[in-house]
């Protein structure tokens, strides 16, 4: 593996544990991590990236996704719609996808994602049409490059059953079990610096049985992988949460033993005091998803709560069919306001939204290998282009959320270059999103 030096940034955010920042120093890759951080390294035969001018960070960290909604971005029937209108208007263009759809669209969209500094992501997915599988996605990260944590997600209650997903969506729930088990077998890394690492991932409590959920924790612990859901999202979430199971949707996961510091949920928007409380003694951990909560109407989640109560916060983008963009650099920024706009100005600074979307995210996906840029810590970092207009008369260059660049110059994964001078030089992008046009006039009927 190549042999890094960076050199010369304007400064360096580390995220460490000292939450350092340093000025005019380098940053020496080598064999996948970070080896030194200091002022005038020696070459020592290294490549030089010369960082005059640019703000370093640790890259960003998405802990919530569903790349396949790439393809279904503003679809017009869901625009406007509530979160459960909107998966009723959409289920049916996804029964349409195959293979080839969750490749692509995942292509896209983790290159989407690298261009705006994010090294590491997971994704959540649930539908598996027409002999789709949770291994075209994992074939896509390995291509774009980047940190990858696929979880095996599954509705198994369709309409039938009372509901959300039409019957032809979901599956048998000893056969979503049985696949569980194989993809961690073939793809699951537990060792520090994995590239793959894969969870467990029932959909939501309104389309799995309990004794799935309940048999997913008890799989996952059995197997070392972690659990995702959605939870607590909106107000008809915990409606039907009251209904169907008579309590809310933390006591729900509580008793079914999906919390704990293997577990993290998307969401929680509606989480009251009571549940933050148990979030922050459990070590469960929140993907917080501000810009899909605005477009469909669920509401500000009360991260400034969370993250006072102790409770594990990273941010996700969401699916780009509830967000319609995955840019993570904007989710952190969109973040930081929406605490402002709930509780004033202080209530979010932007140091403190950037670093939920680095060691954040890192932490809540369990790697506290990420996220954060210090000697022995793997090698994800973005280097930040700080001379251009959106940064000028920048005083504090450490602020890149409140005035600075929203695509990245360079990008790092594992000491390896995927986005140099503003593109991605793993894959061929423009092949990919000729692909993914050209499949969504198809499914649009155009």
């Amino acid at each position: 593996m190549g042999h890094v030096l960076i050199r010369g940034a304007e400064l360096i955010v580390t995220m460490d544990d000292d939450r350092r920042e340093l000025a005019g120093a380098d940053l020496r890759l080598r064999d996948g991590c970070v080896a030194e951080i200091g002022c005038g390294l020696a070459p020592e035969g290294a490549e030089i990236v010369l960082a005059e001018g640019c703000l370093v960070t640790p890259g960003l960290v998405n802990t919530h996704h569903h790349l396949s909604q790439c393809l279904t971005r503003a679809v017009p029937g869901a625009q406007d719609a509530l979160l459960f209108g909107w998966l009723r208007t959409l289920y049916p263009i996804w029964s349409r996808f195959g293979p080839e759809e969750f490749r692509v669209s995942a292509l896209v969209g983790l290159s989407e994602l690298a261009l705006s500094g994010c090294s590491m992501s997971s994704d959540h997915q649930y539908l598996y049409p027409n002999g789709a599988r949770l291994d075209d996605t994992i074939a896509a990260a390995r291509e774009v490059g980047l940190r990858f944590h696929a979880t095996r997600g599954a509705m198994s209650i369709g309409e039938s059953k009372g509901g959300l997903p039409p019957d032809g969506l979901v599956e048998a729930e000893p056969a979503i079990l049985e696949d569980c088990i194989r993809v961690i077998d073939a793809f699951h890394d537990p060792d520090p610096g994995a590239m793959i690492r894969v969870g467990i991932a029932p959909c939501s409590p309104f389309t799995v049985s309990p004794e799935l959920m309940r048999d997913a924790a008890l799989l996952a612990r059995d197997k070392g992988v972690r659990l995702h859901t959605h939870l607590a999202e909106n107000d008809e979430d915990i409606a039907y949460s009251l209904e169907r199971f008579g309590c809310r949707p933390g006591q729900y996961a509580e008793d079914l033993g999906w919390t704990g510091d293997d577990v993290w949920h998307a969401h929680c928007v509606k989480l009251d005091a009571q549940e933050i409380s148990l979030f922050a003694q459990s070590g469960t951990g929140v993907a917080h998803c501000p810009c899909s909560n605005c477009r469909l109407g669920s509401g500000i989640a009360p991260v400034r709560a969370m993250r006072d109560a102790g409770v594990r916060v990273g941010l996700g983008v969401d699916g780009s069919a509830s967000n319609d963009g995955g840019s993570l650099i904007g989710e952190a920024r969109q973040a930081m306001l929406l605490q402002r706009v709930a509780q004033g100005a202080d209530a979010m600074s932007a140091r403190e939204a950037l670093e939920i979307a680095t060691r954040g995210g890192a932490d809540v996906l369990g790697r506290p290998d990420c996220g954060r840029l210090a000697p022995g810590k793997r090698a994800d970092l973005a280097i930040w282009d700080m001379t251009g207009i959106e940064a000028a008369g920048l005083w504090d260059r450490a602020a890149i959320l409140l005035a600075g660049p929203s695509r990245v110059r360079d990008l790092f994964v594992e000491g390896r270059q995927v986005v140099r001078d503003g593109r991605i030089v793993t894959h061929d992008l423009g092949a990919a999103v000729t692909a993914q046009t050209r499949i969504a006039r198809r499914l649009a009927g155009l």
